[in-house]
C-alpha cells in the first residue's frame, strides 16, 4: 500500500481562477461553492495568503454569532483595513455565512453601500450547505456574484496530494480530510458515517428544505449508494422502500441529495425533453466513498472480489 504523504504545497486549480479574480479591480461579490470536505475553507485561505494585499478572514460558526450584526460588525473591521490599505483594498472572507439568519440581505446591504461609497473591499462567501447558500443568492444578490465550484476531488489531485494510487482512490474516494485515515479502514468508515454522512443530511438537507419523511430520505440515500451505476426505475424504488410515498416524492429527495453533493439521478440522454424526463435515473454517488462506507466492505473483501475470476 502506498503511503500517505500530504503536500501542503498542492493546490487545487480553482485556487488559481478565485486568486486571478480577486487581482482584478473590484467588480463582483466572489462565491466558493461546493459540498462538505472538499477543501473549501483550505483553497481560501491559500489564495489570500498567496494575495499582496491584506484580508480578514471569520467565520460565522463561532458561538457568539447569532444575527447579521455581527456580519455588520465584522464587514467594518474589514473596511478600516482597506482605507487603512489605500487603492489596493482588502479582501474579506466569510466562512460559513449560511448560518446567519437572513445573510444574504445583509450582505447585499452591505456590498451596496460599498459599491456606492467607491470603497476597495473585495468580498470571498463560502459555505457548507449548497443548496442554502444557492438559495440564498438567487433571492438577493442577483447579478452581483460569480461562483467558483469546487468539486469532489479527482484521482490526479488524490494522488499528487496524497500519493493515492488508483485502487485507494476507488475505495476511499476523493475525501481530502479522511485521506489520513486509509490505514485504519474503520476508522475511516466511522467518520464518514458519523461526521460526514449524517451531518451532511442533517445539517445541510433536512435543515434547508422541507422533508416530510426523513427516515425514507436516508433509506433514499442508503438505496442509491448500493445501487450507484445502474438504472433503477421510480418504480423499482417504491417496491424496495417501506411507506415510500410516490414518484415524485422520490424524484425530489433524490434532488436534494444531489445540491448536497452526495447523489443524483442522472436521466437518460434524449433529443426529446419529455422522454428525457420520462426515463428511469441512473443513481450515482458523487464520491466513492459514500458508496464503500455504505456498504461496510473492507479494502480486503474489495479487492478479494475484484481477483474472483
Amino acid at each position: 500500500m502506498v503511503s500517505i504523504r500530504r503536500r501542503r504545497t498542492f493546490a487545487r486549480a480553482q485556487a488559481g481562477t478565485l486568486t486571478a479574480r480577486l487581482r482584478e479591480p473590484r467588480r463582483f461579490l466572489q462565491v466558493v461553492s461546493g459540498a462538505r470536505q472538499v477543501g473549501k475553507t483550505t483553497v481560501v485561505e491559500q489564495v489570500l495568503r498567496g494575495l499582496a494585499i491584506p484580508s480578514v478572514f471569520v467565520s460565522a460558526d463561532e458561538p457568539a454569532v447569532g444575527d447579521s450584526a455581527w456580519l455588520s460588525a465584522q464587514w467594518d473591521r474589514a473596511r478600516i483595513v482597506a482605507a487603512d490599505a489605500g487603492t489596493s483594498g482588502a479582501v474579506l472572507a466569510l466562512d460559513e455565512v449560511q448560518k446567519i439568519p437572513r445573510w444574504s440581505e445583509a450582505v447585499k446591504r452591505l456590498w451596496d453601500e460599498d459599491t456606492r461609497a467607491r470603497r476597495p473591499l473585495k468580498v470571498v462567501v463560502l459555505g457548507s450547505a449548497p443548496l442554502l447558500m444557492q438559495q440564498g443568492l438567487t433571492e438577493s444578490l442577483a447579478g452581483r456574484f460569480e461562483v467558483t465550484h469546487l468539486p469532489h476531488w479527482s484521482y490526479a489531485e488524490m494522488h499528487a496530494a496524497f500519493g493515492f494510487s488508483l485502487e485507494q482512490y476507488l475505495y476511499f474516494g476523493g475525501y481530502p480530510g479522511a485521506a489520513a485515515l486509509i490505514k485504519e479502514p474503520l476508522r475511516w468508515r466511522r467518520y464518514l458515517l458519523d461526521a460526514l454522512i449524517e451531518t451532511t443530511i442533517a445539517r445541510d438537507v433536512l435543515l434547508m428544505a422541507r422533508v416530510d419523511k426523513p427516515a425514507l430520505l436516508r433509506r433514499v440515500f442508503e438505496l442509491g449508494c448500493r445501487y450507484s451505476g445502474q438504472v433503477l426505475s421510480y418504480t423499482k424504488m417504491l417496491g424496495q422502500l417501506q411507506d415510500a410515498g410516490n414518484t415524485t416524492t422520490l424524484a425530489h429527495y433524490l434532488e436534494l441529495l444531489g445540491g448536497a453533493g452526495m447523489l443524483t439521478g442522472l436521466q437518460k440522454y434524449a433529443g426529446n425533453a419529455v422522454r428525457q424526463r420520462g426515463s428511469s435515473p441512473k443513481l450515482q454517488v458523487m464520491n466513492t466513498a459514500l458508496m464503500t462506507a455504505q456498504s461496510g466492505v473492507t479494502p480486503d473483501d474489495a479487492r478479494a472480489d475484484r481477483e474472483l475470476p
